[in-house]
């Protein structure tokens, strides 16, 4: 910091209304890029890399994942297949229909938070009895609205 000047004024007498007070920013600007190029320079060299060959298969690539099923039930217990409405008997026909397909398809359950714990205790039942046991609870990240279906 400098708190005084080298001008003719200073070494007159003549008095400067108050310190000055600079700060040199240059020397740390200076150690900053040396820094920087350091950690560039030693960024690549603490990074583990291993270079490999794989070898090459024949084998079949991996399975698409399986459609989904989407079934939402609203606070009056009415049920929405893929945003149709529904009855339980009906329900067990569609996924009936879903199960026979190659790759059992994952269901995406929507339950409005006032619905009834046996309603959807009946669905998962229905579904589980058919083979489709991949079931999802679908909910809604708070401070967001949802659609109803």
């Amino acid at each position: 910091m400098s708190f005084g000047s080298f001008s003719a004024q200073a070494d007159s007498g003549v008095r400067m209304s108050g310190p000055m007070a600079d700060i040199n920013v240059t020397p740390m600007v200076d150690v900053m890029l040396v820094l920087l190029v350091i950690f560039m320079l030693a960024a690549p060299m603490l990074a583990p890399s291993i270079r490999l060959e794989l070898p090459q298969t024949g084998a079949q690539p991996a399975p698409q994942p399986a459609a989904s099923l989407h079934i939402a039930i609203d606070a009056q217990g009415k049920i929405f297949f893929e945003q149709q409405l529904t009855d339980p008997v009906m329900l067990e026909r569609q996924l009936a229909a879903a199960a026979r397909q190659p790759l059992a398809p994952e269901i995406q359950l929507r339950a409005d938070k006032a619905t009834r714990y046996e309603t959807i205790a009946q669905v998962m039942a229905v579904a589980q009895k058919l083979g489709l046991g991949k079931i999802a609870f679908v909910t809604d990240p708070a401070g967001v609205q949802a659609t109803s279906p």
